[in-house]
């Protein structure tokens, strides 16, 4: 920035009023900048709290799918009951889908 201009005696008061309506524009000047700077800041704490919720909306989303999908079919009729061994497999799938979407949710928010 400038030097700040020092009145003098004997100047004419357009010469003092012009330097103190120069000083006061770098005092706005700087006051721009650090509100710009607060901003910026502000909206990029904003960005990255809407990513964390998108990430936990869509993390929630699944898991309701994913036991919605379980329900549906117990609750469909079937002639006979699964055995253990595919329930473990369902379930071990969906946990699958369940880490996957949190490991590449950490991955795109780093």
């Amino acid at each position: 920035m400038n030097q700040p201009q020092t009145l003098r005696r004997g100047e004419g008061p357009l010469e003092s009023r012009k330097k103190l309506l120069i000083a006061e524009s770098e005092l706005n000047r700087a006051q721009l900048v650090q509100e710009w700077q607060t901003m910026t800041d502000e909206a990029h704490a904003l960005v990255n709290q809407a990513r964390t919720l998108r990430s936990l909306a869509s993390a929630a989303a699944i898991l309701i799918n994913g036991v919605a999908s379980l329900r549906r079919k117990k609750s469909a009729p079937t002639a006979e009951k699964p055995s253990w061994l595919q329930t473990i497999v369902k379930g071990a799938g969906l946990i699958s889908t369940v880490w996957q979407t949190f490991r590449w949710q950490n991955r795109e928010q780093k």
